[in-house]
């Protein structure tokens, strides 16, 4: 029998610097099945669009470049998984690459875990420079981002969402695709509407993707405050809470606006108030120190962004919709991009 099919689907905007390497790492691959790359571009006007084509010329039938006018990311990743028709569909974004054999190790993954629907693996960081890997220890620790195991690798199995995720076509029939007004966390919501209708994502530590990491705290601060805000309509649609974690950062903004009120009207308890902030900064230089960064100062005030950003996000997006009954546009993602 032959190997199942493979469709990937690559969002793409202004990626002239890794689309290269990320087609080519998809269809690089040891896998002996059909592979096929779906890539829809934003209307890119630094050569990405030039790179693709030539690409698509060298490997025919291959490469299928779509046009994607709204520059959604949801609705790129369903234009490549409409126009997909393989047994796999997986998505992957453009700042990333696969080890050559990463597809087989998938397959063989859902071979060994026939209750998988969806397989992914861990990210493994790719650096820049020394803020950028800085950046990518505070990503990868469990006190940057909790229990997110596809970027701390703790986990080998069942979980709640992976990143860039090997879906069977069969979960696309049976629950749709990616919601389109979701600028972001559109996977997660993805995943947790997966699990909601009995389908499990599994986590394979072996399988490791290469991510090129957000070379800038200011890209960090946006890319976390995004994230939070979204975070909050999620959950209105789904009219639940979907992981805990992501109310440990609203928590921790709570509590700072608490400490600049306590020094405005009582400021003899400012020092007494201020005590569980000493402890945040001890314990995230702590794990800034584990986490062999070149610059664990960096990395420390990384956790500090990562946190506020997305514990901001998520609090400004509870006044908005969840008090004033508002809904985000996609004008709230691209002021922050």
């Amino acid at each position: 029998m032959s190997s199942p099919s493979v469709g990937i689907a690559i969002p793409c905007f202004q990626e002239a610097l890794h689309i290269e390497e990320c087609v080519l790492s998809c269809l690089n691959q040891t896998y002996s099945g059909i592979i096929r790359v779906y890539v829809a571009d934003g209307g890119s006007t630094d050569g990405t669009l030039e790179k693709l084509q030539q690409l698509a010329l060298q490997h025919e039938n291959k490469i299928v470049v779509l046009k994607n006018e709204r520059r959604v990311t949801p609705v790129a990743l369903n234009m490549g998984l409409q126009a997909s028709q393989e047994d796999f569909k997986m998505i992957l974004g453009a700042h990333a690459a696969l080890p050559n054999d990463y597809i087989e190790k998938c397959m063989q993954t859902f071979i060994e875990n026939s209750e998988a629907d969806c397989v992914g693996g861990i990210i493994i960081n790719e650096y820049q420079d020394a803020t950028s890997q800085a950046i990518g220890c505070a990503m990868s620790s469990s006190f940057g981002v909790g229990n997110a195991h596809f970027r701390t690798g703790n986990k080998n199995g069942f979980v709640d969402t992976v990143a860039f995720g090997m879906y069977r076509k069969e979960v696309f029939e049976k629950i749709g695709y990616f919601r389109e007004e979701l600028i972001r966390n559109q996977d997660d919501e993805f995943n947790f509407r997966m699990e909601m209708n009995g389908m499990k994502c599994y986590l394979n530590t072996e399988l490791h993707s290469k991510y090129y990491v957000r070379g800038t705290l200011n890209k960090l601060l946006k890319q976390y405050y995004q994230y939070g805000y979204w975070k909050v309509y999620v959950n209105i649609i789904h009219g639940q809470i979907t992981t805990v974690r992501q109310l440990v950062p609203l928590a921790f903004v709570c509590y700072l606006i608490s400490l600049l009120l306590t020094n405005i009207i009582l400021p003899k308890y400012s020092l007494f108030m201020a005590i569980p902030l000493l402890l945040y900064f001890i314990l995230a230089l702590t794990f800034a120190l584990r986490a062999n960064s070149k610059e664990p100062r960096s990395t420390l005030l990384s956790f500090f962004i990562l946190h506020l950003g997305y514990g901001w996000g998520y609090l400004r997006g509870v006044i908005e919709m969840k008090i004033f009954g508002k809904r985000p546009t996609l004008q709230n993602a691209q002021h922050n991009r």
